[in-house]
């Protein structure tokens, strides 16, 4: 994993966009200058273009998913999803050979080597995001630990990422009774340094949940990291691998001494600034929609067509998000509040068109555009659930440092909370978002978003 601007991107996933950067590119600046007498200058000139189409292809392939660490799609599913990326890269790279002036004399064989190479860059990361992965980009974790965290630990690494070979678990002295495969545990005769240079070790995860009375060997875990190994505890590994972090694994003194939580005036006003513009264009955008919308509301269950509720943001400061309504008028008439849940027979017909396709939320923007909320932050509660969740999870009120969003980290990770249990798995990935965010983790929310508004994944 590399700590991009505070969020974690692995390897991979930041090869496979300097490729695909790369090959769009390059293809387009060989075709300008082919059978060119200045070969150079033609090239120089068609830069900005071939940089215009690269990001625009980074973008389109981001939004569709293409660059998620971990995603369970079909290769059916995944070469749909080519074919419209390479619809819309190729609808902007007509737009740009044909409107803007290039002076091209060759349009056509630019035309055909933009496509072509359009169609090696899909085919390409189809075949990466179901292929087996290769040996240079496999990395080596060893886990310090047998016992119950161990296990978990060694679970979660196989489901996560199929990038990374476990070597095994190495036992503490204090560990008395061994929670994993017994062809799992390494020889507890050789020393930790040992074993790491043997099986050329990239990484090992202290996963113990008792540290003190000499159950770790510090000594030997120093050595490893002086010999470049790296070296995480349990919680600094849940939010690196899984973008969480999780409550059975953290403590108030890893969040307190740790690095992040960073609310600077800067970032305020950056986040500020980006809201208003991005919420301006998206109102812009979307009226049609909007208006659409309000009419079928009408007329499939007459008013009113927009919904206010209070709800708890920024500092426990109480504000009404507005949305359209998508539930009976009396879907809670007898004032007792109630958790969505999955083919809920409160929501309305058009109802559970707009949940599924997000468009319910789509007023919510104005509530940007007044600064109740933000385009990404943590999922805005009704007072009665903050009440309830503060008291039964932990460092649940964390979230409320920073402004609710439209959208956010734990609503494109994991699917709508239901129950008490699931408002503790969202968490996880909310305090992630709180400790960790930066322009950059919004732009990568937003593109994660547009993937999940056209899946439906997770509507109810």
């Amino acid at each position: 994993m590399i700590k991009i601007f505070n969020h974690y991107i692995h390897r991979r996933t930041l090869l496979q966009i300097i490729l695909d950067f790369g090959l769009i590119i390059i293809t387009v600046l060989l075709s300008f200058g082919w059978r060119t007498p200045d070969m150079s200058l033609a090239a120089s000139a068609a830069l900005p273009s071939a940089t215009l189409l690269g990001a625009a292809g980074l973008v389109i392939n981001a939004a569709l998913g293409f660059y998620q660490r971990v995603h369970n799609r079909s290769i059916a599913q995944s070469r749909a999803r080519a074919m419209l990326s390479l619809l819309l890269i190729l609808s902007l790279a007509y737009i740009i050979l044909h409107l803007v002036p290039l002076g091209l004399h060759n349009r056509d064989f630019v035309a055909l080597s933009v496509v072509a190479g359009v169609v090696l860059m899909l085919a390409h990361r189809v075949y990466v995001g179901h292929s087996s992965a290769q040996s240079m980009l496999r990395q080596r974790v060893l886990i310090f630990g047998t016992g119950t965290r161990a296990k978990l630990v060694g679970r979660t690494l196989q489901r996560s990422d199929p990038h990374i070979d476990l070597v095994g678990y190495y036992a503490s002295p204090n560990e008395a009774v061994a929670e994993v495969s017994a062809w799992g545990i390494l020889s507890p005769n050789t020393s930790l340094t040992d074993i790491v240079m043997e099986q050329q070790v990239d990484e090992i995860v202290v996963a113990l949940a008792e540290r003190r009375g000499g159950s770790m060997p510090l000594r030997e875990l120093l050595d490893c990291k002086l010999q470049g190994v790296r070296v995480v505890d349990m919680a600094t590994h849940f939010e690196k691998t899984l973008g969480q972090i999780r409550l059975d694994s953290v403590s108030a003194g890893w969040l307190i001494f740790g690095d992040g939580f960073s609310q600077g005036l800067l970032r305020t006003i950056v986040k500020r600034l980006f809201d208003l513009v991005c919420a301006t264009v998206l109102i812009v955008l979307t009226s049609p929609i909007l208006l659409l919308t309000g009419i079928l509301i009408l007329l499939d269950s007459g008013g009113p067509i927009l919904y206010l509720q209070e709800r708890v943001g920024l500092n426990g400061r109480l504000f009404n998000v507005v949305k359209f309504r998508s539930m009976r008028t009396d879907a809670e008439q007898d004032g007792q509040p109630r958790w969505a849940a999955a083919k809920d027979d409160r929501v309305t017909g058009i109802g559970r068109i707009m949940r599924k396709l997000r468009i319910d939320e789509l007023p919510q923007l104005f509530s940007v555009l007044n600064g109740d909320m933000s385009l990404v932050g943590p999922r805005p509660e009704r007072p009665y659930f903050v009440d309830k969740l503060t008291h039964e999870i932990p460092y649940f009120a964390v979230r409320q440092s920073v402004k609710p969003g439209v959208t956010g980290w734990a609503q494109v990770r994991y699917h709508y909370g239901a129950s008490v249990e699931d408002a503790a798995e969202k968490l996880q990935y909310d305090l992630y978002y709180v400790k960790n965010h930066t322009l950059f983790l919004d732009l990568v929310i937003l593109f994660e978003t547009v993937s999940v508004v056209l899946t439906a994944k997770g509507a109810h």
